[in-house]
């Protein structure tokens, strides 16, 4: 199930709002989270909720053991079965067929490749258990003794299967007690309509104008560059605006979920580029792997590079992400090194060309997991195909002009900003925003009602 579709919208999150409303005890509240939860992923994939239930289960017992016998060898003993555990559970679903491929292209015989599906959301959820089994084992967050709030935090409906990854210390006190005032109803509201407009209008728009024409091996550079451009946008509105939905509805809930977006397209360097792009990803790995192996104080290039490779293997498993994340391994290490000091000397407008024009060439090696694809791109988009445009590049632009126009404006604070300016003009401000959210919500769910086209693309991860 997502949350762009009309039974998200029109049946699930109304019951679940009548349900959840209706009892005003914290505890109930956190039982009708988790069985809600539970409904929602078994919506999409019924028999693989059993392992989401074993998973949760398995580390609330280590959980339970590392608090037990903390600081020592029974703790540590918990703690490293939880890491195999988990580690386990996400090499086996996600890749043990990677792993066979590349061996059958080595050895002179050939093993069986697994028939394995890969359950939605096991990335974002792996590392929310793996984020409370280390801070609990390091001594930083306390014990969670109830089944049902370790429950709740690991399968909460809103972030379950795209995130943004919740680390337990973030929320353990709302797990325990919290309200909902109409300002956090209001609020979430507006975010989650917001997310829905971002996902419905931009997202699959240009979503649909990218892949056909990306999907085309015989490109003119121009239509190469504008098929990347309308995934770049595609994939920036898609993933933000499901953080957008999932931050929206986690406050409605009485919960506060981290930010994972900060506008990133406006970005002067790769460096910053990644401290506004999927931030709950790109602090975990900070935090739990590259401090950990020594940060910039020991081996700084060594650990740069573990890191950007877990990030791109955390994406997918195919080469292409692996290249991807050592791209930007790259880049980040030539901007520590001196680069990024000449960037902030330069002007701004060649800072933002040379960032979007990398990020951009990184969301190619994104795109395409087949290689022969990928080089092709790289070939049309640097003059292989000797014509500079064609008319599927001029037809297509035409068609997508406003959308394009759309999306750049979108990509800046200045959507949010004139929003608040209006709103807070004295004597219409009081009216007009909740007749805008009103507006916005009708033009969804037309759009949901005659829509074919609704993927996301993190649902993968």
């Amino acid at each position: 199930m997502v949350f762009s579709n009309l039974i998200f919208v029109g049946v699930f999150l109304p019951l679940v709002f009548v349900l959840y409303y209706i009892c005003k005890n914290t505890s109930y509240r956190n039982v009708i989270l988790v069985l809600t939860s539970l409904v929602f992923y078994a919506w999409g994939e019924p028999s693989l909720v059993i392992m989401l239930a074993v998973s949760i289960t398995l580390n609330y017992i280590y959980g339970l053991l590392i608090d037990k016998f903390y600081a020592g060898p029974g703790a540590k003993a918990a703690f490293t079965a939880a890491l195999i555990t988990n580690f386990g559970f996400l090499g086996v679903f996600k890749y043990a067929g990677f792993v066979v491929d590349n061996l059958n292209a080595l050895l002179p015989f050939e093993i069986p490749e697994p028939n394995i599906s890969l359950p939605l959301g096991i990335s974002f959820y792996t590392f929310q258990i793996l984020s409370y089994i280390i801070d609990l084992y390091k001594g930083r967050v306390k014990v969670q003794k109830s089944l049902i709030k370790f429950a709740g935090y690991v399968s909460m409906f809103p972030q379950l299967v795209a995130g943004p990854i919740v680390r337990y210390a973030d929320i353990a006190e709302e797990l325990d007690s919290r309200t909902v005032t109409a300002d956090d109803f209001a609020d979430g509201s507006k975010r989650f309509v917001a997310g829905l407009c971002k996902k419905l209008l931009l997202a699959n728009n240009a979503g649909s104008a990218a892949s056909m024409l990306l999907d085309n091996m015989n490109m003119a550079t121009g239509t190469a560059w504008l098929g990347i451009l309308m995934y770049t946008f595609q994939i920036y509105f898609d993933f933000s605006s499901y953080s957008d939905m999932a931050i929206g509805l986690g406050r409605m809930f009485g919960f506060h979920f981290i930010e994972n977006f900060r506008y990133p397209y406006i970005s002067r360097s790769i460096t910053e580029f990644w401290r506004r792009w999927h931030i709950s990803l790109s602090t975990f790995f900070r935090d739990y792997v590259y401090i950990p192996l020594g940060g910039n104080r020991y081996r700084a290039v060594r650990n740069l590079f573990i890191v950007w490779f877990l990030t791109g293997m955390w994406h997918g498993a195919s080469w292409n992400f692996i290249l991807w994340g050592l791209f930007y391994g790259v880049f980040l290490f030539i901007e520590k090194s001196s680069f990024k000091q000449f960037l902030m000397k330069i002007p701004r407008p060649f800072c933002y060309i040379y960032t979007m024009f990398f990020v951009m060439v990184g969301w190619a090696l994104f795109y395409y997991t087949d290689t022969a694809q990928l080089i092709n791109w790289f070939k049309c988009a640097f003059g292989k195909s000797g014509a500079g445009y064609d008319l599927v590049t001029v037809t297509t632009l035409c068609s997508n002009a406003w959308l394009i126009a759309v999306c750049i404006i979108g990509s800046t604070p200045l959507p949010a900003w004139l929003c608040r300016k209006i709103c807070s003009v004295k004597g219409i401000g009081i009216w007009l925003e909740p007749l805008m959210l009103i507006a916005a919500f009708v033009i969804c769910y037309s759009v949901m009602v005659g829509s074919t086209y609704n993927p996301f693309l993190y649902f993968r991860f």
